[in-house]
């Protein structure tokens, strides 16, 4: 299994000019936190799941301990989340990977059938390829400011310590193989404009007919504790994705979304 990192445009000029945004905007993350947990009245009024387990997967040098939170969400609205229970996510090892995938295998085998699966960031990279290579394993894909567009010359502040632990671990990283870009199950991708570790663009997929981009107001390192975030994993989990359908937020919440 190979992690990809694909060209999304032919001009890497174009690629190179994507920046995130200052990373002084991350500051929000432990307000968008408290804001999540004050919103524990709204979140009783997301539509509810039917006991079936969900996959989540940490971001860049993140572990189980970052989704809590999320966790703990998800089972208040009737889903059985499951932590990936590897550790620390140092990127894209042939362990990690496989471990995603074999996770994946027992929990399909105990649900009878595919599963959904959120990833944060670089999680969300590893739920898409899965997806991608493995699609009866996957129900549906959810992104939190995953970079799976991520040009080969564009920059993260974390790519000094992507580099190192690249040349240390021996990442599966190859290029221009498989295109992340749309994939085989219905998906999600949340992104922020004012996302201060990848860009937006970097985020951002072809729309299709089980595809959409949902943009909200928050950091990166608070997608996973944002109530816009929150609001459309509850929304997107409770939905029969064979009758899939893009996500529309209800009135009283939609001054959260930008767009």
């Amino acid at each position: 299994m190979a992690v990809i990192f694909r060209h999304t445009v032919s001009v890497t000029s174009v690629t190179a000019r994507r920046r995130p945004a200052n990373p002084i905007f991350e500051l929000r993350s432990p307000i968008e936190f408290w804001a999540f947990v004050a919103s524990n009245p709204v979140f009783r009024m997301a539509p509810k799941g039917t006991g079936r387990p969900v996959l989540v997967l940490p971001g860049f040098i993140a572990s189980d301990t970052s989704t809590i939170p999320l966790r703990v969400l998800l089972r208040q609205l009737r889903h059985r989340p499951v932590g990936w229970g590897l550790g620390r996510n140092m990127g894209p090892t042939t362990e990690k990977l496989l471990g995603v995938r074999e996770l994946l295998e027992e929990m399909v085998e105990d649900a009878g059938g595919p599963v959904p699966v959120v990833g944060w960031s670089l999680g969300g990279v590893y739920a898409r390829l899965v997806a991608q290579e493995h699609p009866a394993l996957v129900e549906q894909v959810i992104s939190l400011g995953s970079p799976f567009n991520f040009g080969a010359r564009e920059k993260s502040p974390l790519t000094p310590l992507w580099d190192y632990l690249a040349a240390r671990n021996e990442f599966v990283r190859e290029r221009d193989n498989v295109d992340l870009d749309q994939i085989p199950v219905p998906s999600t991708s949340i992104y922020s404009r004012s996302d201060g570790v990848v860009s937006w663009q970097s985020c951002i997929q072809s729309e299709g007919d089980a595809s959409e981009n949902i943009e909200v107001r928050g950091s990166h390192v608070g997608l996973g504790v944002n109530v816009a975030a929150g609001l459309v994993i509850a929304d997107r989990l409770a939905q029969d994705v064979s009758d899939w359908k893009p996500f529309e937020p209800k009135t009283p919440a939609s001054w959260l979304f930008p767009s």
